[in-house]
């Protein structure tokens, strides 16, 4: 991880962005001490199939059913 200066960092900004984008982390210091840091963002991921789990489980009839009392009992902290 490279580091400059704020003043570097304002006079070479086109190029900075350029090696975040290809993967670099930069880090700008003021005073020499680190004060940012310059990522690559996330790049969004393909389209999400839909369906890739069909037929790999399956969902209880009582799915939807009031839980028991003792459970509702025990998430909200009460006793029995």
């Amino acid at each position: 991880m490279k580091q400059m200066n704020i003043h570097q960092a304002k006079t070479e900004l086109s190029k900075l962005v350029e090696r975040v984008e290809a993967g670099e982390q930069i880090v700008i210091a003021r005073a020499g001490k680190p004060a940012a840091k310059l990522v690559p963002l996330n790049k969004a991921r393909g389209r999400r199939r839909l369906g890739l789990l069909n037929g790999k489980f399956r969902i209880p009839e009582d799915f939807n059913a009031p839980l028991p009392e003792s459970i509702i009992n025990s998430f909200e902290g009460k006793k029995r």
